[in-house]
């Protein structure tokens, strides 16, 4: 009992000398002013940086894919697009895309990247391929070749039985 009447003496004297509070180290005209333009910044130039970052970002994969010259960029620039309207739910998939190598495009046309720009880019050049008799002579001179090794064997006659002494 003691200590409760102790505890309750103990708040009531820390809750009697307590100051009052102010919300702000402002007042009047200047708190006014300050709210006005926090407001001001809230209700416009955040949502202004928002949809700025958020159109960034949605555009990053088209940039990507341009720059290393990928040969459907303008596919990917489409589905950019496409995810600036569906809130970036396709976002995920034109960045995969625009970092992806393009294997099948290599194989039909010879290379991987396009040129934007308007330059053409060639494709990789493969080293010349002999003519057809060329071809042929070369093919004559390895069984040529191949003739002179068996020849140069000795010949074996009769049947050859290891491990007994003849």
């Amino acid at each position: 009992m003691k200590k409760r009447l102790l505890q309750l003496f103990g708040v009531a004297l820390t809750l009697s000398a307590a100051s009052p509070a102010h919300a702000s180290f402002l007042e009047g005209e200047a708190l006014d002013s300050l709210a006005e333009t926090i407001s001001w910044i809230v209700i416009v130039v955040s949502p202004l940086i928002g949809i700025t970052i958020f159109w960034v970002l949605h555009v990053m994969p088209e940039k990507i894919a341009e720059d290393k010259g990928h040969p459907q960029a303008k596919a990917i620039q489409v589905l950019c697009l496409l995810s600036l309207f569906f809130g970036g739910l396709l976002w995920p998939l034109a960045w995969l895309w625009a970092y992806t190598k393009p294997v099948l495009y290599q194989m039909a046309y010879g290379t991987d990247k396009v040129d934007h720009h308007g330059n053409n880019v060639a494709p990789e050049e493969k080293p010349a391929e002999a003519s057809l008799e060329e071809q042929v002579q070369a093919l004559r001179e390895q069984l040529a070749e191949m003739n002179g090794k068996i020849a140069a064997q000795p010949v074996v006659e009769g049947p050859v039985v290891e491990g007994k002494d003849a």
